[in-house]
């Protein structure tokens, strides 16, 4: 009988550690998160979490430790990190001259999406801003712009989806859309990493969470 292969993750993280200064944030954190599962990482504010996110992102370099996603080791330039990791971990920059609609569609057709008219018209359906579509990001409320930045994330491509408090300025309404879209993005074998201080978002999305305390972790499976 033929061993069946072992199901390599999308995200594996190996002994990370990152200081700023004298001060150790991370230390020896490890993390292996598979298609369809989400980790949320929680814990109250300085414990870590965001500072994990951007080492899985590329955005921050670990002093120690190893990220891979897919099995490619994560360099934030790597075109095929870039390809295969969305993420919502700042509040985003956008254009400002550019519409929601037009930021929705530069990102579709920079990634290949295809029917991309098709697919920002669902997006922004989902995301409940087709009101808005023609508005430039400037003039939309904060809740609005918390939207866009999650749409710019669900437009592309995506095998591992990185979210810094995606809860953000929703609403109740919002947060339960939220979860039901990450739920949806679980289903269909993508893998989720995110911080989260929301309980309602870590109980029904998560199925592991991570408890951040200073450099200690507790894993608890939900």
């Amino acid at each position: 009988m033929v061993p069946m292969a072992k199901k390599r993750p999308v995200l594996r993280v190996a002994g990370l550690k990152k200081s700023f200064g004298p001060v150790t944030i991370v230390d020896g954190f490890n993390l292996d998160v598979f298609p369809g599962e989400a980790v949320a990482l929680t814990g109250r504010n300085g414990t870590g979490k965001s500072t994990i996110l951007r080492c899985i992102v590329g955005a921050d370099r670990p002093d120690a430790g190893t990220v891979e996603v897919d099995g490619v080791t994560v360099r934030e330039t790597d075109p095929r990190v870039r390809r295969d990791v969305a993420t919502v971990i700042d509040d985003l920059d956008f254009f400002p001259d550019l519409s929601v609609v037009e930021h929705l569609d530069l990102l579709a057709r920079a990634h290949g999406v295809p029917d991309s008219d098709d697919s920002v018209d669902e997006v922004l359906r989902e995301v409940q801003l087709v009101p808005q579509s023609g508005q430039l990001p400037g003039t939309l409320s904060s809740g609005q712009r918390r939207r866009l930045a999650l749409a710019t994330a669900f437009i592309r491509p995506r095998k591992l989806l990185v979210l810094d408090e995606p809860e953000q300025r929703l609403d109740t309404e919002g947060v339960e859309w939220l979860a039901g879209r990450l739920l949806a993005e679980r289903e269909r074998g993508l893998a989720i990493v995110m911080a989260s201080h929301e309980p309602t978002l870590v109980d029904k999305v998560a199925t592991k969470v991570v408890r951040l305390s200073g450099v200690t972790y507790e894993d608890g499976d939900e």
